[in-house]
């Protein structure tokens, strides 16, 4: 974290920390960093100023590209016999449900062009359009989303950044290793994140086109161009490219759902919640999925469905969770800034 860092984030640090050092795979692998020297020492990289930040190295930690990984999944699950449906005839419309004695059951799934596909069992995994499939759902999960931006790097510049570690200031933000194949390293700024409510119902929707994320609000690029005044200097003023707002299902306990929905005679399952993380429990998930499943209930309380809690009637918890920080936005309140980029 940075000098600046706020007591919250301090906090946070002290307690990821603490949890690394109490692990016995984790504690060999976590090197403190008490200052620039211990940075730089870690990743010569990094060669701004730095002033006052400190943290911790954890070589047991990383990153995976998360578009090759899952196109790797995805020709993996081609070859295991998945069939997969895609652009319009893949778009799902909604959720056909029938009635029977022992109530509403779903029957399968009607997709956009009007084609029903029948099913005995449907899982919704939709990320932030959850709630546009599973209304019942209700505030207990919204929309939200954080901004992203990438730098354009020559191919030298991304030769040396090549296996630096995940750099991440939770009062600023984070950055880490540029794509060898496009020369873009992205930077994701911290906060309370955006959505979008529906007047009407008091949901966030992620909206409905590309277009109307394909910027970052001006603090949000503000605060991207400081950390990289911090951490790498000489990319602070170049033109941030590929902007946009990154949508995701967000809880406010920042944890999943993996359970049937109420009412449904288990014939819908909800995987939800992933809150910003989901990528990165992406290898373990589908155990998760696979064990509830044979199980036939969800045996771990905090994945089974969220019923009310003390947020849901206001559905925007932004800085209420422990380990953000700010206040989330509506997306109305930042879209005037579009006409300033």
């Amino acid at each position: 974290m940075s000098g600046e860092a706020p007591q919250k984030a301090i906090d946070t640090l002290n307690r990821f920390r603490a949890s690394a050092n109490g692990n016995d795979q984790l504690k060999s692998h976590v090197v403190p960093l008490r200052g620039e020297d211990d940075i730089r020492q870690a990743c010569w990289q990094l060669d701004g100023p730095l002033s006052g930040w400190n943290g911790y190295l954890n070589r047991f930690d990383g990153y995976a590209h998360s578009g090759n990984a899952l196109a790797g999944v995805y020709r993996a699950a081609q070859a295991a016999g998945v069939r997969f449906y895609l652009g319009e005839r893949g778009a799902v419309d909604e959720i056909v449900y029938v009635s029977t004695l022992q109530g509403e059951k779903s029957s399968g799934i009607r997709t956009k062009d009007g084609k029903f596909h029948p099913s005995s069992l449907v899982i919704v995994a939709a990320g932030g359009a959850v709630s546009r499939l599973v209304p019942e759902i209700g505030k207990k999960v919204v929309a939200k989303s954080w901004s992203v931006a990438h730098v354009h790097l020559t191919d030298e510049e991304t030769s040396a950044l090549r296996g630096i570690p995940v750099t991440y200031a939770r009062d600023l933000g984070f950055l880490f290793e540029p794509d060898p194949q496009t020369n873009l390293l992205k930077i994701c700024p911290m906060g309370g994140g955006y959505v979008n409510t529906d007047p009407v119902t008091g949901v966030s929707h992620a909206p409905r086109s590309l277009e109307e994320s394909a910027f970052v609000p001006e603090h949000d690029e503000r605060q991207m161009r400081k950390l990289l005044a911090q951490t790498l200097p000489a990319l602070a003023n170049r033109p941030l490219v590929k902007k946009s707002l990154c949508w995701f299902a967000d809880t406010d306990d920042s944890d999943f759902i993996i359970d049937f929905v109420p009412g449904t005679s288990s014939s819908v399952v909800l995987l939800s919640g992933d809150s910003g993380h989901g990528f990165k429990m992406f290898p373990i998930f589908g155990s998760w999925v696979s064990d509830f499943l044979q199980a036939g209930q969800q045996r771990e309380a905090r994945w089974k469905w969220k019923h009310a809690g003390p947020n849901e009637s206001k559905g925007n918890w932004g800085g209420d969770v422990s380990w953000r920080l700010g206040v989330s936005k509506e997306l109305s309140e930042i879209r005037p800034v579009l006409s300033k980029l």
